[in-house]
């Protein structure tokens, strides 16, 4: 019964401390993240205060859950320090207690939390994120000039008898099928250029592209303006979804038909498996924190040393979570390779 007690009662000192955090850590991030948006905003014909606070709303959940195994870490040491000073360790010691069954109730909790992030949590963050980029592209309006994103953004390239095409935009909403700040152009079979267009926005249709204020520049003619323009094409959406999709926008659940649609229509989908994989592996990193944290703060405070023990901890967890981005960002496909398995010199 006294086992069980403490055991309650250290899950609860935990769950409270990292939810603390947790919580610090999301007003900091939407702070942070509502100054940028005000920086960028100012470029934007129809931003508003209010819009941009909405986007920043929308986009704190995911940026909250990147850094989520941080805040585990942060809120566990702050937990186990303050039982420490607090000498509550000891007695516990002295009653008999291991370290391992003070231990479990913080694992065990960190592995429920990490569950629960990855099943609901994640796709409620998902569809938020994806709803702050409509937005984002709803205020940026015609204010992106092609000439500016030439060099950025997502590309692709579709072939053809005619000829190729090659698709540059800014912005990407439902991984693909809605595009914003949109150039394209247009190559004869020789490879000589024949067209180049602008438009507000494309949607992929059924054999084509919708596009929304299209300009088109013709060599040695005037530009011509269309409303709509119907721009052919080869690409289906599992195809556009391996240049344009952002899998951070696709819900967990949704993940493994993503996947299985991408593998019947011949594709890698590395980025939704990369992400399914992180997320599956997300309730053990929440507990690995928790053993990291757990390795530099159960040192008595009569022993002395305890800042550095502090501070070689929190720069474990950082590293971790760099190393992470790191083979994140690698494991990606890049445009360089996906340019050569459509044709792209």
């Amino acid at each position: 019964m006294i086992t069980k007690t403490l055991s309650r009662y250290f899950a609860m000192r935990f769950l409270g401390s990292v939810i603390g955090s947790f919580i610090g850590v999301v007003a900091l991030a939407a702070m942070i993240d509502y100054v940028e948006l005000m920086r960028r905003g100012e470029e934007w014909p129809n931003a508003t205060a209010w819009l941009l606070a909405k986007i920043s709303v929308y986009r704190v959940p995911q940026l909250a859950e990147r850094i989520m195994p941080f805040s585990v870490l942060v809120g566990a040491m702050s937990s186990y320090l303050t039982l420490s000073r607090r000498n509550e360790l000891i007695v516990a010691r002295a009653a008999g207690v291991s370290a391992w069954q003070f231990l479990a109730p913080a694992v065990i909790a960190a592995f429920v939390f990490g569950t629960v992030a990855t099943t609901v949590y994640n796709p409620v963050a998902a569809i938020l994120h994806e709803r702050s980029k409509r937005l984002e592209a709803d205020m940026q309006g015609d204010n992106l000039s092609a000439l500016q994103q030439s060099t950025t953004g997502f590309w692709v390239r579709q072939k053809s008898d005619n000829g190729a095409v090659i698709i540059n935009a800014s912005t990407s909403r439902e991984q693909g099928a809605q595009l914003g700040g949109v150039s394209i152009y247009i190559l004869g079979t020789s490879g000589n250029f024949q067209q180049r267009i602008e438009a507000k926005s494309a949607a992929l249709q059924d054999g084509y592209w919708q596009l929304e204020d299209a300009r088109i520049y013709s060599p040695g003619k005037p530009p011509d303006l269309e409303p709509n323009y119907k721009l052919p094409t080869n690409l289906t959406l599992e195809q556009v979804r391996e240049s344009f999709a952002t899998p951070e926008t696709v819900p967990f659940w949704q993940l493994p038909s993503y996947i299985e649609l991408a593998d019947r229509a011949g594709l890698l989908a590395a980025g939704y498996r990369l992400q399914y994989q992180q997320l599956l592996a997300r309730p053990f990193l929440l507990a690995a924190m928790v053993l990291l944290a757990a390795s530099v703060s159960l040192r008595f405070f009569r022993f002395g040393g305890v800042q550095k023990m502090v501070l070689s901890g929190i720069s474990a967890g950082f590293l971790v979570f760099v190393l992470s981005k790191i083979t994140e960002d690698m494991s990606k496909p890049t445009f360089c390779r996906r340019s050569r398995r459509r044709g792209f010199p």
